[in-house]
């Protein structure tokens, strides 16, 4: 895939957020990491309305369900923000899942393209190499 100059690519798991701007002349892609936001930590995983049975996600599946919803918050105000034109996800299954629960209109206005594959402790080279075969 060839991704337009300045597209905002979030590469996440349930508890890690890195951000990038593409750069460099088209079709050749250029990531630049950028500081990681402050997440505001909120409890919106899907597992929210089932903390008390023993049946349900236990902790550390409900603190990365709440993880990727602060992703998708902080995402969906970035987009009213116009802070990015356009938007390119890369997140594990499970993250990825969860987080097109939280996403709204003006982020799936701006969305180009999801990678469903847990990339975030791989180096850059690995993230533009799986970007350019999607």
């Amino acid at each position: 895939m060839i991704l337009n100059n300045d597209t905002l690519v979030a590469v996440t798991d349930g508890e890690r957020l890195r951000l990038f701007h593409s750069k460099g002349h088209e079709p050749h892609l250029d990531l630049i990491e950028i500081d990681d936001p402050a997440l505001e930590r909120t409890h919106t995983g899907s597992g929210g309305r089932h903390r008390s049975s023993t049946a349900n996600p236990d902790e550390a599946r409900l603190h990365e369900d709440d993880f990727a919803g602060s992703v998708a918050a902080y995402l969906n105000d970035q987009a009213l923000e116009t802070s990015y034109q356009h938007l390119f996800v890369v997140a594990d299954p499970r993250t990825l899942g969860e987080m097109r629960k939280h996403y709204k209109p003006a982020l799936e206005a701006k969305l180009v393209g999801e990678v469903d594959k847990d990339l975030v402790k791989h180096s850059v080279e690995s993230i533009k190499n799986t970007i350019a075969m999607a």
